[in-house]
């Protein structure tokens, strides 16, 4: 747990955004669903013919101000794949310091790589955008087992909706350790903006281009 208290604003209850802030999320989730819906179309078909199972997985995350939500991805395992919490420790290879995403999932079907590999499995989000429960940039999506890691900068991190991307995405993704995602995390939600939102969404496009660091 990270609980020392370096840096002042911890305890901080302000919401980061507002308004304007979800004037942008709207637009350009809605936008971003119409220009991506042949995408989409593909992406549904070609898991409907390569492997048996819900199109979508969710899975519950934390929220703004502790509100629970289920995230939204497309399928990237296979049917009878349990939680990936289930193989944490099991395979050498894996990356200690990472609670959720792991490099040699055993059960990824050959399409889920893909989808990882490009981070397309993540499109669904933009109808959690929609719905209220995230922003295209933010701190990323926890589950409560990593919430509870966050000691005095939890509330930092409350205070913000989880966005699609964020400085993680353009920070080495998963290569990063998990405290430097912890303060990754903690210094969007201190130091948020519009310009930092636009910055951050304009660096997302080459590392999504180039599927840097994704797995």
């Amino acid at each position: 747990m990270f609980d020392s208290a370096d840096g002042d604003g911890i305890a901080r209850s302000r919401p980061v955004g507002g308004t304007s802030k979800r004037l942008i999320d709207v637009v350009l989730a809605s936008i971003g669903i119409v220009m991506l819906l042949p995408l989409f179309s593909l992406c549904v078909l070609a898991l409907l013919l390569t492997s048996r199972g819900p199109v979508v997985f969710r899975h519950r995350r934390v929220g703004f101000r502790g509100r629970h939500f289920d995230c939204l991805k497309f399928r990237t395992m296979a049917q009878d794949a349990s939680e990936l919490s289930e193989y944490l420790g099991s395979d050498p290879r894996q990356p200690k310091q990472c609670a959720e995403t792991l490099r040699y999932a055993p059960r990824v079907t050959p399409f889920g790589a893909v989808l990882r590999k490009t981070s397309l499995d993540e499109l669904p989000q933009l109808f959690n955008i929609l719905r209220g429960d995230m922003s295209m940039v933010g701190p990323r999506p926890l589950t409560d087992e990593e919430l509870e890691k966050y000691g005095l900068r939890v509330s930092a991190y409350l205070a913000c909706k989880p966005g699609i991307t964020g400085l993680w995405q353009i920070s080495g993704r998963s290569k990063t350790t998990y405290r430097e995602r912890v303060m990754l995390d903690y210094t969007y939600a201190e130091n948020w903006s519009l310009v930092m939102d636009a910055k951050t969404m304009l660096l997302t496009l080459p590392v999504f281009l180039s599927s840097s660091d994704a797995y």
